[in-house]
């Protein structure tokens, strides 16, 4: 059979054509790995083989920290993160996103599992469950295609979320970069401004510990310059292995050594199912719910600031559901709950990260430490990591974002930097949820204050056009052309008579007839729909006919369902506006010479 021109692509399909049909139907839609694994080559493996030994080295001490500062033993953050590296791999739609614990959900962790009885087995059992509960109301939130609530997360929301983030990790990370004591440490959750003071006070006190600042620092000027002027270099990893091996060396000689991570614990979990009492369930039901929605508003953002699924759409539900199943895992292999992570995220990306065989590779990392600790990892240097961190988090800060929505939307500015300072002050969820609201009312008062205009025609030019815009357009003799451009609805229904009304009072001649464009009316509402019918009759006492052009479709639909089609527009509607002027010109027996033509009144 032979074949068009216009299908001979389709028949030699490159391998990104193949992945992207994979990915878009059959088993690569709920696997997206599929997609991944397909065109794989020697050179991609060779950038996710880097980058993933990069990420395993990052995660390891950082998983273990969530784990202490959730209350629990940090073996528990290693099989955390293993399972959300696993389960994300298996079911992630994005490229690049990395899940694991993460600190925006260490305190709601702590509380959570910090109820009496105290015991070790049952702490760890609350833990495992709180995830697995977490990670069921994702699932099902994503299985229901509840995903769609994401779409309130805008671009200026998601800018000044990640500017915001990008502060808060540098300045979480400055104790550790500069080797200040343990008193200086921010404690979680502490607000910004008393970050700020108890860092500067440790450093007015002298408290920085020089070796230390001067290994982080020079770990941080490394990495940054390497991804300035040398972006395909390994530059973490190197870093990291140069840290480690300094700290080596100045044991050797007998000198005094900057803080380490210290020795891995040993051991793969079992699958366990937490079995705990109805109470007990009840009583974490509510911390899994705040758990939940702290991690799809993570991951809706992180999700849509990527924007890397395999082709190129945005899949909140699925995000939601793989995360779900991520948390579920973790629950089972002993672990904690988990998110997607701001901070594992940029530092893969940072090591040259391009899908989530980048995940996979950290993930059979963490097997191998876990059960054959490296004696180089325990010697890595608190110090570098917090300059990873610090350079990552460099990547998530985009100034010409912000500088762009000043110049041309100054709302959604103030939006962002509203986001922004909610993340940095009250953290992420406060932070977005008032941006959310912000973003809410700025629709609302759009759709309250819309743009509306009257029309007339121009010589030379199709069409009708705005007086407001075009002073020179004439208009109709006894006609007005009204357009709104918005919803009719219950908030702007007295707007929209009063400007109508105005506007026919503005006219250059007597009015006898006035048209509504209603083309850009995509609604209308009850409270509309009796205002027009009282402004009907207003304007039939002066003599003057109420008429529509372009109604949509849905529109007339809920005309005749309010039961109003035969008062309001029944041989009142018409299908464009040229039909209606010459309709007005006929009735009313009036002779104009129309701009565009002198011969005839068109509908174009």
């Amino acid at each position: 059979m032979p074949v068009s021109d216009d299908h001979h692509e389709s028949t030699t399909a490159t391998p990104s054509r193949a992945s992207h049909d994979a990915a878009s139907c059959g088993p690569g839609r709920w696997f997206p790995f599929l997609a991944t694994v397909i065109p794989l080559t020697p050179r991609s493996f060779l950038h996710d083989l880097v980058a993933g030994l990069v990420l395993a080295a990052f995660l390891v001490p950082a998983g273990m920290g969530y784990a202490a500062a959730s209350g629990l033993p940090a073996a528990c953050g290693l099989y955390a993160s293993l399972a959300a590296l696993l389960g994300y791999f298996f079911f992630g739609p994005s490229r690049r996103l990395i899940l694991g614990p993460d600190s925006s959900l260490t305190a709601l962790v702590a509380i959570a599992i910090a109820i009496p009885p105290h015991e070790p087995h049952l702490v760890l059992a609350r833990a495992a469950l709180l995830a697995i509960l977490s990670g069921g109301l994702c699932l099902a939130a994503g299985l229901s295609r509840l995903g769609f609530l994401t779409n309130l997360i805008s671009m200026p929301i998601r800018l000044g979320y990640l500017n915001g983030l990008a502060i808060t990790l540098i300045i979480n990370q400055l104790p550790q970069l500069l080797g200040l004591p343990t008193t200086a440490v921010l404690a979680e959750g502490s607000p910004f401004i008393t970050d700020i003071t108890t860092i500067w006070g440790a450093l007015q006190r002298g408290e920085a510990d020089l070796l230390a600042a001067s290994l982080g620092v020079g770990c941080l000027a490394a990495i940054l310059a390497s991804h300035r002027w040398l972006p395909r270099l390994p530059a973490v990893l190197l870093v990291m292995l140069a840290a480690a091996g300094s700290v080596l060396m100045m044991k050797q000689a007998g000198m005094a050594s900057p803080s380490v991570i210290g020795p891995v614990p040993a051991g793969l979990p079992s699958l366990t199912i937490p079995w705990l009492s109805w109470q007990e369930f009840m009583q974490l039901l509510p911390a899994a719910a705040a758990i939940a929605l702290v991690s799809a508003a993570d991951t809706a953002v992180l999700t849509r600031a990527l924007a890397d699924t395999d082709d190129g759409r945005n899949r909140p539900d699925q995000e939601l559901a793989a995360v779900g199943l991520a948390n579920m895992l973790a629950g089972l292999l002993q672990g904690f709950p988990v998110s997607s992570s701001s901070t594992r995220t940029p530092v893969a990306m940072l090591a040259g990260g391009r899908t989530q065989l980048t995940g996979l590779v950290a993930a059979a990392c963490v097997v191998v430490i876990v059960l054959f600790p490296p004696p180089l990892l325990a010697s890595v240097p608190v110090t570098a990591l917090a300059a990873i961190v610090v350079a990552a988090a460099t990547t998530l800060i985009d100034l010409h974002g912000l500088a762009r929505l000043a110049a041309w939307r100054p709302g959604e500015f103030i939006i962002s930097l509203v986001c922004l300072t909610g993340v940095v002050l009250g953290g992420v969820i406060p932070g977005i949820g008032l941006a959310v609201l912000l973003s809410l009312l700025e629709f609302v008062w759009r759709a309250w204050q819309p743009y509306s205009a009257v029309l007339g025609r121009l010589a030379g030019r199709k069409g009708y056009h705005d007086l407001s815009r075009h002073p020179e357009a004439h208009q109709i003799p006894g006609l007005v052309l009204f357009r709104w451009d918005s919803p009719l609805f219950f908030a702007n229904a007295e707007i929209f008579r009063d400007r109508l009304l105005a506007a026919t009072a503005a006219a250059p001649t007597q009015v006898r007839r006035v048209v509504v464009t209603a083309e850009p009316m995509t609604d209308i509402d009850v409270t509309a729909v009796d205002m027009l019918c009282e402004l009907q009759q207003q304007l039939a006492a002066r003599d003057v006919t109420l008429c529509f052009a372009e109604m949509k479709g849905p529109v007339k639909d809920r005309l005749h369902r309010y039961g109003v089609w035969s008062q309001l527009a029944d041989r009142r509607v018409f299908p464009t506006i040229g039909q209606a002027v010459r309709t007005h010109l006929a009735e009313e027996g009036i002779q104009w010479s129309d701009p565009w033509t002198t011969d005839v009144v068109t509908d174009e």
